[in-house]
């Protein structure tokens, strides 16, 4: 029987019930039979066999009992999202965060460790094992219950035939074909996302982008990046490369705030931090180090001073942001906006609308904790929702 023909049919329409039934749990969590009923919008003989069915395939569990009117009380039903499951991960040069997602998009334990420095060391395929591995054993799960997993990494793949990697901060890894060597080596679907496109996702959820119409979260840390988000979609371009600005060249009067610099990168990223601290009197060499001593207690007011000179730098390098999408929004996220904070923000708005007819709102990000892991999770989360959706589908066709 072809699809098509199945069509109508008492298991076609068996199918969809039980995918609906188990939607609702996942949405709502336990509920009873009668609830499951009403908002799925069935009878209850149908409800009943409904729940039998996904009882019996294992899909639901029972999870105690209520009581109800004059002493009466109902079974309680959720569904099992033990399997199938996800791993989400974010990873920089030489730190990988990773955690395990349901179906549900759950909250489970993140896990860290740090990665070799020597390139000659690492691999992709090593280092995603260890981490679903680490990321099962601290969730309780089972890794032969992963089947995909979703990587935010600072940069992008292309999605043509070559899959060539574009990221300067992934030593080891290689620059074509990531994507099939990950799926070949870990025998799991790998979807492969740029990093600050994932803070974008947790912006629009949890954060300042939940009651935008279009926001562009501008990422400030030791790279720098955008993201555009247009009515809840991101933008990510033909070839997956939209919102990578680092390496544009600048403006003349973006220039003319650091003679030396060239690009903004040059003039907004890690280097600029250092550089600027180093201007107020804390030299303490790269830009994490550099950062980890701004936020020292005590450090307050150099901090202030360097964010307020960095303020003017990023101010030019938000106008062709501004100028291609016009947001009313602009969200500044990342490790350097964080430690910059409202004030910061606050400053760069004034730099925007002192030096351009532009007037944004600017705000710090909402999602100061892992927003890049959270992004994955919730990217991820919806794809196992529908593979295990599809399951219930196919459970219930066979």
């Amino acid at each position: 029987m072809t699809a098509n023909s199945a069509t109508g049919t008492p298991s076609w329409l068996g199918a969809v019930n039980d995918r609906a039934g188990l939607a609702v749990l996942l949405e709502h969590g336990p509920l009873t039979r009668n609830r499951i009923r009403e908002l799925v919008g069935v009878s209850k003989p149908t409800a009943s066999q409904m729940v039998a069915r996904l009882l019996a395939g294992g899909f639901i569990e029972e999870r105690g009992r209520t009581s109800g009117s004059q002493g009466r009380s109902a079974v309680v039903y959720g569904a099992r999202t033990d399997r199938p499951l996800g791993v989400a991960l974010d990873l920089d040069a030489f730190e990988l965060r990773a955690t395990v997602v349901d179906a549900t998009g759950a909250e489970r334990p993140v896990i860290r460790f740090d990665l070799p420095r020597d390139p000659t060391e690492r691999s992709p395929v090593d280092e995603v094992t260890r981490a679903i591995v680490e990321g099962c054993a601290a969730a309780g799960t089972d890794p032969d219950a992963v089947h995909s997993v979703c990587i935010g990494i600072p940069g992008y793949v292309d999605p043509g035939e070559t899959g060539e990697l574009f990221s300067e901060t992934l030593p080891g890894w290689p620059v074509r074909g990531l994507r099939r060597i990950l799926e070949d080596g870990l025998h799991r679907s790998v979807l492969i996302e740029n990093d600050v496109n994932l803070a974008a996702l947790a912006e629009r959820e949890y954060g300042e982008g939940a009651d935008a119409d279009v926001f562009v979260l501008l990422w400030l840390g030791n790279g720098v990046g955008a993201s555009f988000d247009v009515a809840g979609d991101l933008h990510r371009g033909s070839f997956g490369g939209a919102g990578e600005i680092g390496f544009l060249p600048l403006s003349v009067d973006a220039a003319a705030t650091d003679p030396t610099a060239r690009t903004v990168q040059d003039l907004v990223g890690g280097r600029a931090v250092a550089q600027l601290a180093r201007q107020h009197g804390i030299d303490a060499g790269g830009y994490h180090p550099t950062r980890a001593a701004l936020a020292e207690p005590g450090a307050e007011r150099t901090r202030e001073a360097v964010f307020r000179d960095l303020a003017e730098r990023v101010a030019h390098v938000a106008l062709p942001l501004l100028a291609t999408l016009d947001p009313a929004l602009l969200v500044l996220a990342g490790p350097s906006s964080s430690l910059g904070g409202p004030a910061f923000a606050t400053e760069v708005g004034r730099g925007i609308r002192r030096i351009s007819r532009w007037s944004p709102e600017v705000v710090a990000t909402g999602v100061d904790q892992d927003p890049v892991l959270r992004g994955a999770r919730l990217l991820l989360a919806g794809r196992v929702r529908d593979e295990l959706l599809d399951t219930v589908a196919t459970v219930s066709l066979a």
